[in-house]
């Protein structure tokens, strides 16, 4: 019966940015839980890759081409995935960017491409599947937020920046539509093996180094490590979970490093 709380069952899932990567990786644990997946990608090329690796993988998924910063797109995206799925009951806003550039040297362009992709989309995808969960009585977001939430590092000041918010949006997001069985909640990321982090994973890189060390589990996490939290807080078991980020970092954020010898 416990074990039963974390079905999915017939419930209707969006991962924004799902072709690869982490996005991958849970709408894969949500499809195992028994949801039935949909997912966007920027471009045809990103979405067509997709579905290619879900198909290897064994996944039935729906593949939509939509640029998550823009409203009237994300509307219709919805649309769409109600007339072929239905409602959604899940939605995972993981779609976001990085760019690793000094303060100083950032474009404001540049910064606020950062902050449209990954803080004013997930207000925007969120704003748009908010109306049919308070219809149905549930719902379940999950934003992906980070360690960048609570922690600042060099030349990620727009990135921390977006994060921070985006954490904020989750407990705003809890407080006004808990009252609707609505809960918004996010996943914090540590170091996690992806391509994006692909360059500094590099043996010999000094960053590589400097994480392991400062990761009291003594490795980058793979992404399979967030299948299990997400699972857990788009199921019923976290029904009584709102507005709370669940740091998946190898206990970064608890460990102040190992004394110089």
């Amino acid at each position: 019966m416990v074990l039963n709380s974390f079905r999915l069952d017939n419930k209707v899932a969006l991962i924004t940015g799902g072709s690869y990567g982490i996005g991958f990786a849970i709408a894969r644990g949500l499809y195992e839980a028994g949801a039935k997946i949909a997912f966007n990608d920027i471009n045809q090329e990103l979405v067509d890759k997709g579905l290619k690796s879900y198909k290897e993988a064994g996944i039935p998924v729906r593949g939509y081409v939509c640029d998550v910063t823009d409203e009237e797109q994300v509307q219709e995206l919805v649309r769409k995935i109600e007339n072929d799925l239905g409602v959604i009951d899940i939605l995972v806003n993981n779609a976001g960017i990085i760019k690793r550039i000094p303060m100083v040297e950032m474009k404001v362009e540049d910064f606020e491409k950062v902050i449209d992709v990954d803080l004013i989309a997930p207000f925007i995808v969120s704003k748009a599947v908010i109306p049919g969960m308070i219809k149905k009585g549930s719902g379940k977001i999950i934003n992906i937020c980070s360690m960048m939430s609570e922690l600042g590092r060099e030349t990620v000041s727009a990135y921390a920046a977006a994060k921070g918010g985006l954490k904020m949006l989750t407990r705003n997001i809890a407080s006004e539509y808990g009252s609707h069985n609505i809960q918004c909640n996010g996943i914090g990321p540590g170091y996690i093996e992806t391509p994006q982090t692909a360059p500094l994973r590099v043996k010999g890189n000094p960053f590589n180094d400097f994480i392991i060390s400062k990761t009291p589990a003594e490795r980058w996490g793979r992404t399979d490590d967030l299948i299990g939290p997400a699972v857990f807080l788009a199921s019923s078991a976290s029904d009584f979970v709102n507005g709370h980020i669940l740091y998946v970092d190898g206990g970064i954020l608890a460990y102040i490093g190992k004394q110089p010898n």
